[in-house]
């Protein structure tokens, strides 16, 4: 065989060589991303699904409670199965059990078996006799499909793009903003006023008739409250407000948040001094929305909001939020840790928490 002859051999040997590296490189890549990436683990158990809501009966009891009024459904050993509270849309079932982790900024792991949804109306005294809870019931309870916390953890670092049917980006690594170039590291580092549908990239229209563009600038972010929106409004369809003062539902900023009639006050708003920090929090449940005063400089409006998850393994209450120092959705520890008992900085900064 001539040297000639021999070239196209080589050449695809070389080729070859070079795909296998590269392959190689991918796959390593892969694994790093998804040692970063938030984990969900998958279901490790299985609860009772029977119910009194037109399943089987005679096994669970409806129990009224107060402080705040809810009604709670048990099981057959008096173990809860399920909260719906007095003006809230919010239910928090049991189902099974998931793991909830950001590798990449703690080392907290929150193991739960509570699953957050929204009910299609608020929570009234005696609904659990009603046909509209009947049927959201029987679909939803010991359901696996998202819950709030699951959309929520689509949007950490890490965590896969999600496109629609229309190629529309809906989930996937969130930041928190562009650079602000007035500001610096701990001090305004980022912009705020990045909504959900600055990180879609789309505009949208609000139900007041009022439609929002998306800054490019913006594209893939959302601050604190824009964070919130995205989870319970556009992906969990709560009404959303096109500012804190226009139309109904979830207003735009902490503060409006935190201010407004939607949902139940599960702590009080009382101000927003350092006398004010709430004395108990034992009332809060996974799911709720928590208000923080960080900033000095915005005088008597709240500055920050989170979604409360529950206890981690080391038994801290930990919660979601959009921060500047992680660039986006967190439960991570860089700019302060996210919890809520103890006296670090975001514990001694919540002063009131609702349940929407």
């Amino acid at each position: 065989m001539s040297a000639k002859k021999k070239h196209p051999v080589l050449h695809t040997a070389i080729v070859l060589s070079l795909l296998g590296g590269s392959a190689y490189l991918t796959v390593e890549l892969r694994k790093d991303e998804q040692a970063k990436a938030p984990a969900v683990q998958a279901v490790t158990d299985t609860p009772l699904l029977e119910s009194s809501t037109g399943q089987k009966s005679g096994k669970q009891t409806w129990e009224r409670l107060k402080n705040p009024e809810r009604s709670v459904l048990r099981g057959e050993g008096g173990e809860v199965l399920a909260t719906f509270t007095d003006s809230a849309r919010t239910a928090t079932l049991k189902g099974p059990s998931r793991t909830f982790t950001e590798p990449a900024n703690t080392k907290s792991r929150v193991v739960t078996e509570d699953w957050v949804r929204l009910m299609p109306e608020p929570w009234r005294k005696g609904a659990e006799k009603e046909k509209w809870f009947k049927d959201w019931f029987k679909e939803f309870y010991g359901s696996e499909e998202d819950d709030i916390f699951a959309f929520a953890f689509q949007y950490l670092e890490g965590a896969p793009v999600k496109k629609d049917d229309e190629g529309i980006a809906y989930g996937g690594d969130a930041s928190f903003g562009p650079i602000n170039p007035n500001g610096s590291e701990g001090n305004d580092l980022r912009d705020e006023l990045s909504d959900f549908y600055d990180y879609l990239g789309i505009p949208y229209t609000f139900r007041d008739g009022v439609t929002q563009q998306p800054e490019t600038k913006r594209a893939r972010s959302v601050d604190c409250s824009g964070f919130q929106r995205l989870v319970w409004g556009y992906r969990a369809r709560y009404p959303l407000m096109s500012s804190d003062k226009s139309g109904d539902g979830l207003p735009r900023t902490a503060n409006g948040m935190a201010r407004s009639d939607v949902g139940a006050d599960i702590i009080p708003l009382k101000g927003v001094g350092a006398a004010d920090r709430p004395k108990s929090i034992d009332v809060l449940q996974p799911g709720d929305l928590v208000f923080f005063k960080l900033d000095a400089r915005t005088n008597q409006r709240l500055d920050h909001v989170g979604l409360y998850m529950g206890h981690d393994t080391d038994g801290h209450m930990i919660f979601v939020s959009s921060r500047e120092e992680v660039n986006g959705p967190t439960i991570g520890d860089k700019g302060g840790t996210s919890r809520l008992d103890g006296n670090g900085y975001y514990a001694s900064t919540l002063r009131s928490a609702k349940r929407l």
